[in-house]
Order: structure tokens, then C-alpha cells, then sequence
């Protein structure tokens, strides 16, 4: 394995690892206690999150990983770690699909909901974000760890 496919594929299980440990922690820590507080808490707490994470250090390693796994696939053509990789990257584009059709469209519609303070019925907004979204955040957790130890498991092959 060459210098540069070396240094891509310890990039992209970088940048895989830190999406799968992002969701990780919203299962595991974020959503639950998130679960504990009231409906303003949450309103209010879910929409400066979806606001705030909107910047390049996020937005790098979420988007940047599917160019790296596909370099690194096409790099690795005549290598044994090529089956792992491909399952990283579908898995990977999975997850993100699943973010993008799913997660975004209820972080939106969170947002459109208006400040907490006008909200008449923050309960109904709770009810029609939290369940799904959490739902769909355990299945792009899923994916993402999945497409992590996929592309670690690919070191092996180094």
C-alpha cells in the first residue's frame, strides 16, 4: 500500500470514527437525557443543536468521508481490504441517505415550529420530532459504527 493510499484510508477511518462517535453520544447521552427534560427544554435545546452544528468542523468529516471512501476503494482495487471498504462506503452512504431523508426534514420542521415562547402546544411538537428522530438516529448510529469498524478493519490489510 502506497504512502498516499495509506494516509487517505487512515483519514477516512478518522473522519468515519468521529460521524459514528457523534451519533453515538446523541443515543447514548444526548436523546436520553434530552428524554428526562421538558418539552421547552427540548424544543428549545434541539433547535440551537441543529442550528449550531451546521459549520465546517461538522460538515468536513460528514460530507468529506464519501470522497475519501471512494478514493480509497478505487485505490484499492487489487487489495484484500477491498470488500470491507465497499461495505464501508454503502453502509456510510446508507447512513448519511438516512440523515438526509429522515433526520434533516424533522430537524426543519422543528425549526419552523417558531421560538418555544409561541409555541401554543410545544407537547405536539415534542411528539412529532423526538420518537422518529430518535428512531432514525439509532439507524444512522447504526450504519456509521458499522461503516467504522469496516474501513478499521481495512487497516488490518495495510
Amino acid at each position: 500500500m502506497s504512502p498516499l493510499h495509506t494516509a487517505l484510508l487512515l483519514a477516512t477511518v478518522l473522519t468515519t470514527g468521529l460521524m459514528a462517535g457523534l451519533f453515538f453520544a446523541y443515543s447514548f447521552s444526548v436523546m436520553p437525557g434530552l428524554a428526562l427534560s421538558s418539552d421547552r427544554v427540548l424544543v428549545e435545546t434541539m433547535q440551537n443543536i441543529n442550528r449550531a452544528i451546521i459549520n465546517p468542523v461538522f460538515m468536513l468529516p460528514f460530507v468529506g468521508s464519501i470522497p475519501l471512501l471512494i478514493a480509497v476503494v478505487i485505490m484499492s482495487v487489487d487489495d484484500p481490504a477491498l470488500p470491507w471498504l465497499i461495505a464501508a462506503l454503502i453502509l456510510y452512504v446508507v447512513s448519511f441517505l438516512v440523515t438526509m431523508a429522515a433526520n434533516v426534514p424533522l430537524n426543519n420542521r422543528l425549526d419552523q415550529a417558531g421560538d418555544p415562547e409561541h409555541i401554543p402546544d410545544l407537547a405536539a411538537v415534542r411528539r412529532g420530532f423526538e420518537p422518529r428522530w430518535v428512531t432514525f438516529n439509532l439507524v444512522r448510529t447504526s450504519g456509521h459504527t458499522a461503516a467504522f469498524a469496516c474501513a478499521a478493519w481495512a487497516l488490518t490489510f495495510a
